[in-house]
């Protein structure tokens, strides 16, 4: 199933990234939500909840701060900073 693209460019960019790390975009959010970024690690220590599953905003106020804070998401899965990857 292929993925809408984003219309923010910055947040096309960290969602672009965010799958080249193994993450899995799903489009079609409801309400605010543009869709959702799913952790793909199935590591007990990474299902806490916090990081596993975020939600991609369609219009955030700051679209740089928003890819900002997706980036920051992949880049601190506690099973991606462990593996050194």
């Amino acid at each position: 199933m292929v993925r809408g693209i984003h219309a923010k460019k910055e947040i096309e960019a960290a969602l672009a990234y965010a799958e080249r790390r193994g993450w899995r975009v799903q489009s079609g959010g409801k309400g605010h939500a543009w869709g959702k970024m799913y952790c793909p690690y199935k590591d007990a220590d990474c299902r806490c909840g916090e990081f596993c599953i975020s939600s991609v905003w369609s219009t955030p106020n700051n679209a740089f701060n928003h890819a900002r804070h997706l980036r920051r998401i992949v880049d601190n899965c506690t099973a991606h900073r462990e593996c050194g990857a």
